[in-house]
């Protein structure tokens, strides 16, 4: 089984597809951690994977708020930018509380952070390749991120 996979995305469409279909197959405490490229198209991801869950209403980045909580048609969702932060304010804000509650969580710029995060999560590079094209890497560590991993691959997505 592999843990990487890499989703060629041509359209704005192809990312939200990808984030539609791994919402299908997040329970409650899936972590997602979320990299790439200043524009790349993070905060675009986490609306449509709310989306996909329910969350009704407008998605926006939580930049400047750190963690916003929405409720979904299946669990809630937590959406966190972490790009102003220091480890040690990140974790004076208690994020275990939602990494391992009810709902499932996103975090932006999470490779800050990542000393706090759970060991079992997966990890979402999108690098921008010029129009809506973007190549979005994804790396599942533990379960069941690696089997999301062989998902992808399955359905086409490039192994690395």
């Amino acid at each position: 089984m592999t843990n990487t996979a890499v989703w060629h995305a041509a359209s704005e469409a192809d990312t939200i597809r990808l984030a539609a279909l791994l919402a299908s197959w997040a329970e409650p405490g899936a972590l997602l951690s979320l990299d790439g490229d200043l524009g790349a198209g993070k905060t675009r991801f986490s609306q449509a994977f709310a989306q996909a869950i329910g969350v009704q209403g407008v998605v926006n980045s939580p930049t400047f708020t750190i963690i916003k909580e929405y409720e979904g048609e299946r669990m809630p969702f937590y959406h966190m930018d972490v790009y102003r932060l220091s480890v040690e304010e990140a974790d004076d804000l208690g994020l275990d509380e939602y990494f391992f509650g009810q709902g499932v969580t996103i975090v932006e710029w999470a490779s800050l952070i990542r000393e706090l995060l759970p060991d079992e999560r997966l990890e979402v590079y999108i690098e921008h390749l010029g129009d809506e094209a973007r190549r979005i890497t994804l790396k599942g560590i533990g379960a069941p991120y690696e089997g999301w991993c062989g998902q992808l691959a399955e359905m086409g997505a490039d192994k690395e």
